[in-house]
């Protein structure tokens, strides 16, 4: 593995990084960030159904944006649709979510957070909501923009190499 990439003519501005420096802090910090949020407790009304971090995304999408069809849950999830639907099976038959018909197209899933979980799943999200809030709120809006598309950009050129 190369790190090399930098010219070291990279000059740093009045407290800034320089591009090496900002890539060298961010190799040691993503792994402990992704371990912390493997971490994050499931809350003691969940417990019992076995839920991993992979449905936390499903189920944010639920909590923020209400009830959806599984192809926009797979869409927004970047995943195929029979993946999402076997998940969306999955925490059907634990209770965690709910399925039913789109009144406007009766061969369409709707799906949605049952309503005895609503709670245990925004307790779950909570943890990460106020570290963001914490970490974004003293930003600008361009600087919090900046901050979205740097981990956007991130993301999607680790999958391009991957």
């Amino acid at each position: 593995m190369s790190t090399e990439h930098g010219t070291g003519s990279d000059r740093p501005g009045e407290n800034g990084l320089t591009a090496d420096e900002g890539v060298r802090t961010m190799l040691l910090l993503m792994p402990r960030l992704v371990g912390r949020a493997k971490r994050t407790p499931v809350p003691e009304a969940l417990r019992s159904l076995d839920l991993a971090p992979r449905h936390l995304s499903l189920l944010a999408f639920l909590l923020f944006e209400g009830p959806l069809t599984v192809n926009t849950l797979a869409a927004r999830l970047e995943l195929a649709p029979t993946t999402v639907s076997l998940m969306v099976g999955e925490l059907s038959q634990k209770g965690v979510v709910e399925r039913g018909e789109d009144p406007a197209d009766r061969r369409r899933t709707i799906v949605s957070l049952a309503e005895g979980n609503r709670k245990a799943v925004d307790d779950w999200l909570a943890v990460g909501a106020r570290a963001w809030y914490t970490a974004l709120e003293p930003l600008s809006p361009a600087e919090r923009r900046t901050v979205v598309e740097t981990l956007l950009t991130y993301e999607r050129e680790v999958a391009r190499e991957g």
